[in-house]
């Protein structure tokens, strides 16, 4: 082999160690929530706000509050039975604060939207303010490699959205994935708004349909909170505070 050629070989192995080296140490970064792919600026977004469950633990929601935040989604219920533990506690506390605070269910593919229905309707009471009831669609237990029948799983949601309308007097909004969205919202339900996911790349519904809110960020850290997790979801509210203030679904 001629010198030449044992020199690129040698570059372009450099080149390739450069390469992997910093993008080890951007994934490393992005995992400990030091850098964010999306940071929608305050000019553009004016509207703040949070998703949290049982793994945020116990809230200071005053504490959130004086963070900038303006809105919060707290996870109620899943499925036709399950309700998270740390609800109750949150949906009072926050109560307390000025932050417009709303539930979110987490829809299963296996059981009836009728029952998942009942389920989140128990659980989550009426509230003056309050914003509108969430449906989060998205994938678990691996299903994403054989996701559920496209029929099927709209008449639940068809079903779970129509009882929660007329319970609350809100079209519920719909949060999904860029895949789930595609797979299941995608020409469907064009009177929820659309709650999109989308961490890596600027929020863009593949069918030129307007989000209403946008979950930018999984790995936010702010103070307040004591649970597993040390992160916080982040999101914003595509519009002006006027227009969120006037928001009803």
């Amino acid at each position: 082999m001629s010198s030449l050629r044992l020199r690129k070989r040698h570059k372009l192995g450099f080149a390739l160690i450069i390469i992997l080296s910093v993008l080890y140490i951007v994934t490393v970064l992005w995992y400990n929530g030091i850098i964010w792919f999306n940071t929608p600026s305050e000019k553009d977004y004016p509207v703040r706000g949070v998703d949290v469950s049982s793994y945020q633990g116990t809230i200071d929601w005053k504490k959130l509050e004086s963070q900038g935040i303006d809105f919060a989604f707290i996870k109620a219920t899943e499925g036709s039975g399950f309700t998270d533990e740390y609800f109750a506690e949150n949906y009072k506390n926050s109560a307390e604060t000025d932050i417009r605070v709303g539930a979110y269910h987490f829809f299963s593919f296996d059981s009836p939207g009728k029952t998942q229905a009942e389920n989140f309707i128990k659980s989550v009471e009426k509230r003056e303010g309050m914003l509108p009831p969430v449906i989060d669609v998205e994938y678990y237990n691996g299903n994403g490699s054989n996701p559920p029948d496209e029929d099927k799983a709209r008449q639940n949601l068809h079903d779970l959205i129509t009882a929660l309308y007329e319970y609350y007097g809100m079209n519920p909004v719909i949060y999904a994935t860029d895949v789930t969205y595609n797979r299941y919202i995608k020409n469907h339900f064009a009177e929820n708004d659309i709650w999109i996911r989308s961490i890596f790349t600027k929020a863009k519904l593949s069918d030129g349909r307007e989000w209403t809110f946008w979950q930018y960020c999984n790995r936010g850290r702010l103070e307040g909170y004591d649970g597993i997790e040390k992160f916080i979801d982040l999101n914003v509210f595509n519009g002006t505070k006027e227009e969120f203030e006037n928001y009803i679904g």
